[in-house]
């Protein structure tokens, strides 16, 4: 997916993703993409190698995050300027390779976080605190987490995509449904933005408000539909016997010309497909 945006000429500087994509393979491929990640990892038992300098010459160790909060971090946050928030930055090397394969170390910086209220705590409990990583050692906390901060509008968008542009709910089974689904709900989003910034609309809520009667209406349609199936395929079998074979070629013929309607208002026509494709 990534690989495929940069292809089509989205240009980024940054990889921002949450904990569930925290992984080796996410970093390995930001690399190879000239990415710079920035990840928000799980306290997992995934290893870094911590050198440090005693006793006139350097230790290696390997620890898991939560080893490395014990070691290094715990009671030693440090505020972040402007922001509520404590962190403290650790400079770590990770393995990006299998255990069974050469290794392959890089540099990374862990940022461990928690909130600033927290400092009155005896100990800070294992849910009190979050740790990202990023491959750029330079990458002040301050900075950092304003660029982690980005991917939350996308989660917002996600969400009211969800709840109110009517996102992935056509109800069908179809491929192209969900690409036009995908479709469909961008384009409603950015009529909600163009109907504020051009004054058409009280606020995005009004917008959207109107955009969502229509996608009920076609909901509503496509559930009423399932009612009157029901209801004329019931009346047809009474009438079987006045009928016969034309029973059947009735309900084909209404079935025909409401799937029409709903191909047509789901933009799933093949009018509407074929530019898509080229």
């Amino acid at each position: 997916m990534i690989r495929r945006a940069q292809r089509a000429g989205i240009d980024a500087e940054y990889l921002l993703a949450d904990a569930w994509f925290g992984t080796k393979a996410m970093i390995h491929m930001a690399d190879k993409q000239l990415l710079t990640p920035i990840l928000r990892m799980k306290k997992s038992a995934m290893k870094y190698r911590l050198s440090e300098y005693k006793a006139g010459g350097n230790i290696c160790r390997e620890m898991d995050i939560k080893a490395l909060y014990q070691s290094c971090i715990r009671c030693q946050w440090q505020k972040i300027a402007g922001q509520p928030y404590q962190a403290k930055a650790l400079d770590v090397e990770l393995n990006l390779n299998k255990p069974n394969e050469v290794e392959n170390w890089i540099k990374v910086r862990l940022l461990f976080v928690r909130g600033a209220g927290m400092q009155e705590k005896t100990q800070v409990g294992r849910h009190d605190w979050a740790i990202f990583l990023t491959t750029d050692l330079s990458l002040a906390p301050q900075r950092l987490l304003e660029l982690y901060a980005m991917r939350w509008a996308i989660e917002v968008y996600f969400k009211e995509a969800k709840q109110y542009l009517g996102f992935l709910q056509e109800q069908s089974n179809h491929y192209a449904a969900y690409v036009a689904s995908i479709h469909l709900t961008a384009m409603r989003f950015c009529m909600l933005v163009i109907a504020k910034s051009s004054g058409q609309a009280n606020g995005i809520s009004d917008a959207r408000n109107q955009l969502i009667v229509n996608a009920t209406s076609i909901d509503y349609a496509t559930r009423l539909w399932q009612v009157f199936h029901a209801v004329i395929n019931g009346a047809l079998d009474e009438m079987q016997m006045l009928l016969g074979d034309m029973a059947a070629q009735v309900m084909k013929a209404i079935e025909r010309h409401v799937q029409s309607f709903f191909v047509q208002a789901l933009q799933l026509d093949a009018r509407t497909l074929r530019p898509e494709a080229i």
